[in-house]
């Protein structure tokens, strides 16, 4: 084992604790697989990231580190949490991007970071599966979180790396007072969605529902989930081009997530993020 340079960063917000954290091993060179889950159980935090430098296709093609992104007994290709958060670690450690963005090379290709001025935000990346659900699904997650079939008034595939599948509900407290059955959503990775009421200062609250190796848990703040939600919204005038989402609240959390779809129809996911612990670590 090798003593290797270690951040525990806070995720979607500029409050220490509020957010989603994340492990950030820097420097993962020599790692196995196994290693890396290993670790990163170990953690018992929904995320560990293990920072690599880019392949050589990566290196010629921007990037200027690349990441693999782990969760509790599985390996993923992209998640957006992880993605600003290794961002923030690698720049406190003294990374400088090449070029006008930072190039993160990850599991679905190259990702786009850019700075806005105290919030990072990455290019969300390609949806790989999109469009309704199918309605046997939707009635099976109506009947995972207590509702009605009525009370899911939109759906989509939201699926960009993990395999969301999105529901929009009428009403941000419907969100607010899920209490999902573990055993009928078996095998399901869910998003929940609704507007919030006039005058609040988000425009919708999501909450997001997956399954680790033997539970369903609930995720604080998902970057991978809201660049797909507002993939979906957006494109179905849904939403408007620019507005920022809530996520966590049920948890106690106070995660915020700022969206913003440019001119040339990228969508910007974009938040805070605070470092809480940076040391050593044997891995």
């Amino acid at each position: 084992m090798t003593q290797r340079a270690f951040q525990q960063v806070d995720v979607f917000t500029e409050t220490p604790y509020l957010g989603n954290p994340l492990a950030v091993v820097l420097d993962g060179s020599g790692l196995s697989t196994e290693a890396m889950q290993q670790f990163t159980d170990w953690t018992n935090l929904s995320e560990c990231t293990f920072v690599l430098p880019p392949t050589a296709e990566g290196q010629a093609a921007g990037a200027d580190y690349r990441v693999r992104i782990f969760c509790p007994g599985r390996e993923l290709p992209f998640a957006g949490h992880p993605t600003l958060g290794t961002c923030h670690a690698w720049l406190t450690a003294g990374g400088q991007a090449r070029g006008e963005h930072v190039v993160q090379e990850c599991g679905v290709g190259l990702v786009r970071i850019r700075r806005d001025g105290a919030r990072l935000a990455f290019a969300a990346p390609p949806l790989r599966r999109s469009g309704p659900l199918d309605e046997a699904d939707v009635l099976l997650i109506a009947r995972g979180l207590g509702l009605s079939r009525d009370d899911i008034v939109a759906h989509a595939w939201c699926e960009n790396g993990p395999p969301w599948r999105g529901v929009m509900l009428r009403t941000a407290a419907q969100v607010l007072a899920l209490k999902p059955n573990a055993s009928v959503l078996a095998g399901l990775d869910v998003g929940v969605v609704a507007p919030q009421p006039a005058g609040a200062d988000t425009a919708f609250e999501v909450r997001a529902f997956f399954h680790t190796a033997d539970a369903l848990s609930e995720d604080p703040v998902t970057g991978s989930l809201n660049a797909a939600v507002a993939q979906w919204l957006i494109g179905a005038d849904l939403a408007p081009d620019r507005y920022v989402a809530a996520q966590g609240t049920a948890m106690g959390r106070a995660g915020r997530v700022y969206i913003e779809r440019d001119a040339d129809g990228t969508i910007w996911v974009g938040g805070a993020s605070v470092t809480c612990i940076s040391g050593q670590v044997t891995v």
